[in-house]
């Protein structure tokens, strides 16, 4: 069995008869961040939604830590942002973690609650129904959805898109310090300077194939379209 935290082995996805991922393959060790690159329909929220374990490849196989995304305990160890902010209106900013924290089974939901809202910079508007929220507000409120549980993988899907700057200040904070405990990371995003910044590797996906997987260099920094230059469309 693979050591690494994230493993996909020759996944296809076909929606009818096209072939949405042809053939994705790599593997991501524990505490690693993998930037996931690509345009607009490259399949990068595909295979994202794969191996959360919201759908399943038509070939090949998706593994975390080992183990089926669709498994239960598996999908307690996995964080999700997409791009829905996937929390309840009608419920007030605590009501919404402590949910969260009662279906991840945590011991101290109240405590897990608190501590996030405190962390994200939403203790103040705890009691809040989420409906009156401004979006970075409520983008921020995501985050602390997605970290409330520690999960041990985090998949993040445009994870900086149409935030304000103190909810991607707050991203990055939070993101730094899951990867300093040993988190491990792969984000998809167009927002290259960001991504590059944080990420230890990167997969850069053309028509639904890997064009390039490798790790981030400094020259990748300095010049976040370098891999779109090198490996992407011509």
């Amino acid at each position: 069995m693979s050591d690494a935290a994230v493993d996909c082995a020759g996944v296809w996805k076909f929606y009818g008869d096209y072939p949405a991922l042809r053939n994705i393959t790599f593997q991501v060790p524990p505490g690693r961040c993998l930037a996931l690159i690509g345009r607009n329909g490259a399949g990068k929220t595909t295979l994202l939604r794969i191996l959360a374990g919201f759908s399943k490849p038509g070939k090949g196989q998706a593994r975390i830590f080992g183990h089926e995304p669709r498994d239960t305990e598996t999908r307690r160890r996995i964080g999700f942002i997409g791009h829905g902010i996937a929390v309840y209106d009608e419920l007030s900013a605590l009501e919404n973690l402590r949910l969260f924290a009662r279906l991840y089974r945590l011991p101290e939901p109240e405590r897990a609650a608190r501590e996030w809202l405190e962390r994200t910079g939403l203790e103040r508007v705890r009691d809040g129904l989420v409906r009156e929220f401004s979006r970075g507000m409520r983008q921020r409120l995501a985050v602390a959805r997605a970290f409330l549980h520690g999960p041990s993988v985090l998949l993040l899907d445009e994870p900086f898109t149409a935030l304000d700057d103190r909810a991607v200040a707050v991203l990055q904070r939070v993101l730094r310090d899951a990867l300093a405990a040993g988190c491990t990371v792969i984000m998809s995003t167009h927002q290259l300077r960001e991504a590059m910044e944080l990420a230890t590797d990167v997969v850069l996906i053309n028509r639904g194939r890997i064009a390039f997987h490798g790790e981030r260099t400094e020259e990748m920094v300095s010049d976040p379209g370098w891999v779109y230059s090198r490996y992407g469309e011509s």
